[in-house]
């Protein structure tokens, strides 16, 4: 809507005060509105002038009407959208009946036109209605604070949450503006005296977030210049950070390789030959990377999804159809174990099929390891499956097409460089078992494809788990129940000092168990074998340390015993009970506790664990703890310090501004 006098336009935001207001109150209330905007805050942070020649960052013009509550777009098509690219942004305003195109020549506003024909006045309101109901449920989900929780204010810091407050009158304001407030409470400004407290209007809550950290954050004195120097100096390493990320993409960019062949008939044969159903979220990961592979430009995708999810038959397919199209496949792990156990899916999965599927690492003889590079050369082994030692100097591909990283978070940073150099010339896939949050997401989808699998395979049963004082008499009979149907058991003791005592007291408890160790002073192939073994059933259960948390996929295994689980966190107790429950017998999880070890967290964290008993539940009790340990896993662990000092959500927004401004430049 334009003040027609000045050609001055107005930009009102989402807020349900403006719900029912048609275009004809704004042009009434114009002169009010401005009146209002010189000295009240809330009228500010909630309507926006411009006019041509108007000198504007074309970033902060956006990350302003995002805090009014616009949604980004990639085509504007209904009020409260807006869209990008280059120096033009369009937007339909709230108020208004047609949307704008604004086009910035630098930091100026070079001109406004109107787009399209204008809708109607109902038809405008039926639609922000829907929108500001939508954000209102968003909002509702996302401030739901509680006494005590620590929250991040955008321009005053880290404070604690008191509650609310409603004032005792109205604002001076000639249009009613709100007058309840949320109440964050600082540090005390001297020894003796009351804290700091800080009253935001709820109509400013866009300015709140949860703080989503592993530390306690520290609590500075309200108006003190440490948030901000924090902020600026965090901004400056994010900055850097995108930067490189965005070097990578522009490279990518201008590389071209010749797309992937369609889907044959021999790749409908392998999908079919898959013997589950495929999840919405898989088929969806899966068409996404085909879209990739079509294209002429290399793939660089990242999919994220929860412990068996499905993200190594989404990989498989990738690398059947690279394979099909003529190309050399590299699926690099972590760990040996983890190794073994893809080497073993693919292997399975391509016996009816022409590939020849290899393994490198360290534990081969050096004879199957020479003879492996020797082939790789020359292209007779078409899927290579192994550690980091497929990044040696001595390893040499014939036509490497497609490159698939399992965990990369957890190579180091050697390695990481050469991945930073393969972007720049062969399709990448990256899989993670740390669900992304979806701010991260936001932040991140700028610069990387990103797929998320979060639905679970049909027939998987929520894990019943069980938080109880420490008894032989609970492990005797979990133990008993698990083997009656002839199960395995996972007995998790992280002390490798004394596992081998555990060990003996078990086997005195239980005399006919068949135990097996494993920790991480074990050399790999010692663990390889005990791996292997228990996987083919010689041991009933596997006494075992946090080693057992990532990358084992043993479906016979239902049953988890923790000892001492007051000293585990809420998001390691969580990624432990994933290692059960993998097949469509009922798990059982035990975690057991000393009592007098049973201080206020633990006691919290184990029954918000005991407490998680549907499919997807254990994600929203830890979320505090996995997002930041998701987002620490996909950006490394310089960002992940940034991340605790000020908080995901923030970090976050920092890094998606970061990205928008090198974008424009």
């Amino acid at each position: 809507m334009a003040d027609k006098k000045s050609m001055e336009f107005l930009i009102a935001s989402l807020d349900p005060f403006f719900l029912d207001k048609g275009e004809i109150w704004f042009s009434e209330n114009i002169s009010k509105i401005k009146n209002q905007a010189l000295t009240n805050s809330w009228w500010q942070k909630n309507i926006l002038f411009f006019e041509k020649n108007l000198k504007l960052n074309p970033s902060e013009f956006m990350r302003k009407i995002s805090d009014m509550g616009y949604e980004k777009v990639q085509t504007i098509a209904s009020p409260g959208e807006f869209a990008s690219r280059g120096g033009i942004i369009d937007i339909f305003p709230a108020n208004s009946l047609q949307a704008l195109r604004l086009e910035f020549f630098g930091n100026k506003i070079e001109s406004i036109i109107s787009l399209g024909e204008k809708i109607n006045d109902d038809l405008r309101l039926k639609i922000l209605n829907k929108k500001i109901k939508a954000q209102e449920k968003s909002q509702e989900e996302s401030k739901e604070f509680k006494e005590g929780d620590y929250i991040v204010h955008l321009d005053h810091g880290i404070g604690i949450f008191r509650g609310s407050a409603v004032a005792d009158q109205f604002l001076n304001s000639e249009l009613q503006t709100p007058n309840s407030f949320f109440i964050i409470e600082y540090a005390t400004p001297k020894h003796g005296q009351n804290p700091d407290r800080l009253y935001v209007p709820l109509e400013q809550a866009k300015k709140l977030s949860l703080y989503i950290g592993f530390e306690n954050p520290t609590v500075h004195r309200l108006g003190s210049e440490i948030w901000l120097k924090t902020k600026h100096k965090i901004k400056e390493d994010v900055e850097k950070f995108a930067k490189e990320l965005l070097e990578i993409y522009a490279k990518r960019e201008i590389s071209t390789r010749p797309p992937y062949h369609l889907d044959d008939q021999m790749q409908r044969d392998f999908e079919s030959q898959f013997k589950h159903f495929e999840t919405e979220d898989q088929l969806k990961a899966i068409e996404d990377i085909k879209k990739d592979m079509a294209l002429a430009e290399p793939m660089d995708r990242l999919i994220c999804g929860d412990v068996g999810f499905g993200k190594t038959e989404v990989a498989l397919r990738a690398a059947f159809k690279a394979v099909m199209s003529g190309r050399q496949v590299a699926l690099l792990c972590p760990t040996t174990i983890l190794a073994d156990q893809h080497f073993e899916t693919f292997s399975e999965r391509l016996k009816n099929f022409p590939l020849k599927t290899a393994l490198m690492s360290r534990m081969e003889s050096k004879q199957n390891q020479q003879k492996s590079a020797r082939e790789l050369e020359v292209g007779k082994i078409d899927i290579i499956i192994g550690t980091h030692r497929l990044l040696s100097n001595d390893i040499h591909f014939k036509n490497l097409g497609l490159l698939i990283i399992d965990e990369e978070q957890r190579f180091g940073v050697k390695q990481k460089e050469k991945f930073k150099h393969l972007r720049e010339e062969v399709d990448i896939l990256s899989l993670s078992a740390t669900p992304i949050p979806r701010t991260m997401y936001l932040a991140l989808s700028g610069m990387r494809k990103i797929s998320t699998i979060q639905t679970p395979p049909p027939g998987r049963k929520a894990i019943e788990t069980f938080v109880l004082p420490y008894s032989e008499n609970i492990i005797i009979k979990a133990v008993k129940k698990e083997l009656s149907r002839h199960g395995q058991i996972f007995f998790l003791y992280n002390r490798v000092q004394t596992i081998q005592s555990e060990a003996m007291r078990l086997r005195k408890i239980m005399p006919n168990l068949k135990i097996a160790i494993a920790h991480g002073r074990m050399s790999e192939g010692q663990l390889r074998k005990i791996i292997h073994d228990f996987r083919d059933k010689k041991y009933d259960l596997l006494l075992a340390t946090t080693i057992i948390e990532n990358g084992l996929d043993l479906p016979n295994a239902n049953t988890l015993i923790v000892a001492n689980a007051t000293r585990l966190g809420l998001a390691q107790s969580y990624q432990l009970r994933g290692r059960i429950g993998r097949s469509d017998k009922t798990a059982h999880a035990y975690f057991l506790y000393n009592e007098k070890e049973l201080k206020n967290a633990a006691k919290e964290r184990l029954e918000a664990l005991e407490s998680a008993t549907e499919l997807g539940d254990g994600w929203k009790i830890a979320q505090k703890d996995l997002e930041i340990r998701g987002a620490g896993n996909i950006l490394g662990r310089s960002q992940s310090g940034n991340m605790n000092k000020v908080g995901l959500n923030l970090y976050c927004q920092i890094l998606s501004e970061a990205v928008e401004k090198l974008k424009n430049k």
